[in-house]
């Protein structure tokens, strides 16, 4: 995708979409590049380097599917994603998700559910060390 959103910009957008007056709550997430190792913070590993960035790329198709899929969701009435590509370095953002819809508990659960699937089925992540 293209340069960096601005989620002011983003979330004014979201609240002039047709379906906004349905909406109760917005939630945003972003993801970025943090230095502490995902061995480290997942799977507990010790004495790994630092992370300097991680080189990523997804699959643009399935990112829309997923966004269908959440849309599906009941009280869900916005979904929008920006993804990075290539060489992101430490603090740099990977992902912005915006959720909109009626309840704060499905909000929540379609932004948990969009993030998961991006994250887990669509996306390649490959962390570079300091050396």
């Amino acid at each position: 995708m293209s340069q960096e959103p601005s989620l002011d910009a983003w979330l004014a957008e979201a609240k002039q979409d047709p379906q906004a007056s349905q909406c109760g709550m917005y939630l945003f997430h972003n993801g970025v590049v943090r230095a502490t190792p995902k061995a480290q913070v997942r799977g507990g590993e010790e004495g790994l380097p630092a992370v300097e960035r991680v080189d990523f790329s997804y699959n643009a198709e399935g990112v829309q599917e997923a966004i269908a899929k959440t849309l599906e969701r009941e009280g869900i009435y916005y979904a929008r994603v920006w993804l990075a590509e290539g060489s992101v370095p430490v603090g740099g953002s990977l992902m912005y998700v915006l959720i909109g819809g009626d309840i704060r508990p499905r909000v929540i659960d379609a932004l948990t559910f969009l993030v998961g699937t991006i994250k887990n089925e669509l996306v390649v992540e490959a962390e570079a060390y300091v050396e």
